[in-house]
Parts: structure tokens; C-alpha cells; sequence
């Protein structure tokens, strides 16, 4: 295990294996870097690969008050790290993240998102704001349980599945990470993609849905919405492949775009 510090003080925890060019991973909602330890394997044959834990998940840590421009400092923290440039994957929320990094101007090479979880239907906006609110009053209780399972529900889980999680031994771990829940509320904000920021990435970005269909929300039709307003899109469906991609899917993916 590695660390950068960050520019708030915030150490940032993060694995490096494998060589060539730089590729970070970021990982998506309550996700810490064990996540992305299968997917970080089969790349690390073509790349050097940063693979970490967002702040306040897993060995980073976390320093308040949250801003999404925190995140955007340690991820130029990891690619100074690297050398000053990389390419970055960002899967779900970890997408949107990776988005705005580049938007803002970070050094990003080429990037590539999966499944972020904007949404684009009519209610939508309604939805966040109520989520968001909801979940900010649970963690201030200390309900991290509550919010967990607030978190579900948005993301599509039937009460069954919210009952079998919280008999489940991961059940603790998800409730310890909950806070971090707070951070992608506000860097997804009202759900809607930021088309007038996302025209600003100028680097080639690929963005990738799977075909196999996931619940929660129109990963397709925000991702088309994304590549249409990109300077440099690339929009591709991993075919029979869910929210939850699996790595052996993905890297051939993956190792194309950034080995072009």
C-alpha cells in the first residue's frame, strides 16, 4: 500500500501495480479499493494501475468539510503521483467524479466511465433532493444502518433484498462506510447530468453501459445524453453485462480505448 497527500492534508491510500501508462481507478458509491483489486488485474499486464480509496472509505482518510473539489485534489494528487498524467476509469458515481476531474482540468490522458447514475426522468430531480435530505438527517443521527438502506432503495433494491443485506456479515462494514453516502449526494447533486461542464472534457472519453439491464435508474439514456455533448465520445454497450460489470467483460474493453 502507497499514500499521496492530498492538498487539504488528507492522506490517500492506494495500491500500484502492474506497468505502462498510468491508469487510475475510481471507484464508485461506498466502493473501497478491494473493489476494483479484480478489474486492477487484468489490466496490470498493459498499464500501471492506481487503484484507492476515496476519502473516508477503506485506508484513506478524511478530512471535513466535504467538497466534491476535495475529491478533484486527490485524484491531481495520485496523477503527480503518477507522473503527472493519467489515463482514469470511473465506474458509477466513481464516473462522475472522473468526469468532473477532467472537466476541471486535471491532466487526464483519455478517460472512460461506466453506468454513472445521472438521471434524466421527469421525477428525478425530486427524488435526489428528497434522498439527499433524508439521508443527511439519518447520518446526523447516527442511523448508518437506516441510511444504508435508504441508499438501496434508491439504487432500485426491493425490501427483500434490504432485509437479506442487513443479515448478511457485510452488513457492518456497508453501515461504517454509510457517511461516505454524503459524498456522492452531493457530487451527483439533482441527478442530472452537467452537460454545460461535461462539453469541457476534451480528451477522448469512452462511455460504456452494459446490456443486461439494471434497476435504479436509465443508465442508457444518461449515458447517451453524456457521449452527445463530449468533444471526443466514444459510446459502447458491454453486452450482457449489469451495474455490477464483471472485470474479464470489461478490461478487453478497456485495454482497447487506452491502447488505441
Amino acid at each position: 500500500m502507497h499514500r499521496v497527500t492530498a492538498q487539504d492534508g488528507t492522506s490517500i491510500a492506494y495500491d500500484r501495480l502492474g506497468s505502462g501508462p498510468a491508469l487510475i481507478l475510481v471507484g464508485g458509491a461506498t466502493a473501497d479499493r478491494s473493489h476494483h483489486a479484480p478489474l486492477a488485474d487484468e489490466l496490470a499486464g498493459h498499464f500501471t494501475v492506481y487503484n484507492y480509496d476515496r476519502r473516508g472509505r477503506g485506508d484513506s482518510g478524511d478530512t471535513p468539510p466535504y467538497a466534491v473539489e476535495r475529491e478533484i485534489e486527490d485524484l491531481a494528487a495520485l496523477m503527480e503521483a503518477a507522473g503527472g498524467a493519467a489515463h482514469l476509469y470511473g465506474a458509477s458515481s466513481g464516473g462522475a467524479l472522473a468526469l468532473e476531474a477532467a472537466a476541471a482540468g486535471l491532466p487526464v490522458a483519455r478517460l472512460a466511465v461506466y453506468e454513472v447514475p445521472y438521471d434524466l426522468s421527469e421525477d428525478g430531480g425530486r427524488r435526489r433532493r428528497e434522498y439527499a435530505e433524508r439521508l443527511g438527517a439519518l447520518l446526523a443521527e447516527g442511523r448508518r444502518g437506516e441510511a444504508f438502506a435508504l441508499f438501496m432503495r434508491l439504487s432500485g433494491a426491493s425490501e427483500e433484498m434490504v432485509e437479506q443485506a442487513r443479515e448478511a456479515p457485510s452488513w457492518a462494514a456497508r453501515e461504517a462506510v454509510a457517511p461516505t453516502l454524503a459524498h456522492d449526494a452531493a457530487l451527483l447533486g439533482d441527478g442530472r447530468p452537467p452537460l454545460d461542464r461535461l462539453a469541457r472534457v476534451h480528451c477522448p472519453t469512452l462511455v460504456a453501459t452494459g446490456g443486461g439491464g439494471s434497476g435504479g435508474c436509465s443508465f442508457e439514456e444518461a449515458a447517451d445524453a453524456v457521449a452527445g455533448v463530449l468533444p471526443v465520445p466514444e459510446r459502447v454497450v458491454v453486452e450482457d453485462q449489469t451495474h455490477l460489470v464483471e472485470p474479464k467483460a470489461l478490461a478487453p474493453v478497456l485495454i482497447r480505448f487506452f491502447r488505441p
